[in-house]
């Protein structure tokens, strides 16, 4: 029996035309890293192909009824076995190299961290304005994109995990209580720099520059916000072939 030391956790919902990509560039990465691991899909309640595709994938399948980000990703981290966390979004795509970072930091004591962002294509220079500037903060701050979480499991459980009050944001909020959890024991909290996570940029095409906007807006002049789902309905809803939004 392998000895599983790393266990990726991959919450999904409707992502059977992201999963692929996603699955096979982990597989790749961490056995090119000689780390023994296991992937978790968490179907966060899908409509499409998503449990078949994570199956057929190679990755464990784990259920979440309940449409909530934080919540995914804390069933995902009760259904897993390994001393390591990493939570990655499904339209994700961290490269061997960021991979083997961020188990070289785990390796060597880190408490946890994340990465800097790089996104795929962007329309305009607004978005790649935010992009610029949310990397800035997550340097400045030690701040974890939720694209990309590594965290030892002891951490993780000592802070409560994801916090469920929070519909988005849970990441910021993760990474909060894990910088003073690793103060208080000797063990930093790493955002690394280079290089980059990619991810995909496909809000900005669901979505428009003043939607993102005010809901940032929102986010920054009033965070209890964020324990509304229908009012941090930008991470829930997309369009559908006619144009519109769908949950």
């Amino acid at each position: 029996m392998v000895d599983i030391r790393l266990s990726v956790i991959v919450p999904a919902h409707d992502e059977a035309e992201e999963l692929p990509a996603t699955l096979a560039g982990l597989h790749a990465g961490l056995l090119a890293a000689g780390v023994g691991y296991e992937i978790l899909v968490v179907d966060n309640a899908s409509t499409d192909a998503t449990a078949r595709v994570a199956v057929e994938a190679g990755a464990q399948l784990v259920h979440e009824p309940y449409r909530q980000i934080s919540r995914a990703r804390n069933t995902g981290a009760a259904e897993a076995r390994g001393d390591w966390l990493l939570f990655v979004d499904a339209d994700t795509w961290p490269s061997r190299e960021l991979l083997a970072a961020a188990l070289r930091h785990l390796d060597a004591g880190a408490c946890g961290g994340g990465a800097i962002v790089a996104m795929d294509a962007l329309p305009n220079r607004v978005y790649r304005w935010g992009v610029v500037a949310w990397n800035r903060l997550a340097r400045w701050m030690h701040l974890a994109a939720g694209c990309f979480v590594f965290v030892r499991r002891d951490a993780f459980a000592a802070v409560g995990g994801f916090d469920t009050r929070y519909f988005a944001g849970d990441e910021v909020i993760l990474s909060r209580r894990l910088r003073g959890w690793g103060r208080a024991h000797g063990r930093p909290f790493v955002i690394i720099q280079d290089p980059p996570v990619a991810t995909s940029s496909r809000k900005a095409e669901w979505f428009s520059p003043a939607q993102h906007l005010l809901t940032m807006l929102m986010v920054v002049l009033c965070p209890p916000v964020m324990r509304s789902r229908r009012l941090m309905w930008f991470w829930y809803r997309r369009p559908d072939e006619g144009g519109r939004t769908r949950r």
